[in-house]
């Protein structure tokens, strides 16, 4: 598959797969270094007055394996630090808002590394004189998340628990990122714990209880990759994750990174700034997962 040409697969897209989580609360504030992947650090996408400002709250780890996707199987990692402020126009109303952004994002594959940064709207968004669009009024459009490959190595474990480890492309001081590091960026082993029951469970009543669980994305950078997967954008993008499944466990989730040395997050031994080494976290199995239609806007929109 990885000789096949990059071909654009729209929105939405439909998964399945398993899911580990792992929720945490950041704090408001300059982000670490490590929230964010090189290309992206050193661009607007990172800066707070360009992109808003980092409101810190409930965060989240996800690790994906997705059996079923538009574009073949594949393994992602997410980091999702919590919400941000941006700002948008309403009726010709300037307003104040915050969602949920994620900020560094792994995956196995190139096809929907591409797919999911790019967006191809400049003479559209002309057109249509910088408004608000929707992915039903242009075609070749997704989310502006800033995936960056990486590899991954999952390992089943006799007493029921899995160790995954995360070997990115974009820390090895290679811009064109064309092979992955040789130590971890991120690891993990994960334990569902035995004597509890496993139960449905859909993460899409949280619209239902007023929370807009919603992503909002800032503009992406292009970058340099050895298989042209890392277009960038110029639009805002929103949209509505959904996951849901019949069979989900709470699990032990080890955060300890020893030997995860590549990576620069000098003293934060279980990744991220004053996290305990173990969490309880989620696993989803089968679960289905949407990606759906986003809205996009231009940036003169949001006046941050």
């Amino acid at each position: 598959m990885d000789g096949k040409p990059i071909v654009p697969v729209p929105a939405p897209w439909r998964l399945k797969g398993t899911i580990y989580m792992v929720s945490f609360w950041a704090q408001a504030g300059k982000l670490p270094d490590f929230a964010y992947s090189p290309l992206e650090a050193r661009s607007d996408f990172s800066n707070p007055v360009r992109s808003g400002e980092h409101l810190g709250g409930l965060s989240q780890f996800q690790i994906i394996r997705y059996t079923e996707t538009p574009v073949g199987p594949y393994d992602e990692l997410i980091v999702c630090p919590g919400f941000f402020k941006y700002q948008t126009e309403e009726n010709g109303q300037i307003k104040t808002k915050k969602n949920a952004r994620i900020t560094r994002i792994y995956v196995s594959q190139k096809y929907t590394c591409w797919n999911g940064r790019k967006s191809e709207l400049s003479l559209i968004s002309e057109f249509w004189g910088g408004g608000a669009l929707s992915a039903d009024m242009c075609t070749n459009v997704d989310w502006n998340i800033p995936k960056h490959l990486a590899r991954f190595e999952f390992n089943d474990l006799p007493d029921g628990s899995t160790t995954v480890q995360v070997y990115p492309h974009d820390t090895t001081d290679d811009v064109t990122e064309t092979h992955a590091s040789k130590s971890p960026f991120f690891q993990v082993t994960i334990q569902p714990l035995k004597w509890a029951p496993s139960f449905p469970l859909s993460l899409n009543f949280l619209k239902y209880i007023g929370i807009d669980a919603s992503l909002v994305q800032p503009p992406l950078p292009s970058g340099d990759g050895s298989q042209k997967e890392l277009p960038g954008t110029e639009h805002w993008s929103k949209v509505f994750p959904g996951q849901k499944t019949r069979k989900a466990c709470i699990a032990w989730v080890d955060m300890s990174q020893k030997g995860a040395k590549e990576v620069p997050r000098a003293g934060y031994e279980n990744f991220w700034p004053g996290l305990g080494r173990w969490q309880l976290g989620l696993k989803m199995e089968d679960a289905d997962i949407e990606f759906g239609e986003p809205v996009y806007w231009n940036p003169s929109q949001p006046k941050l």
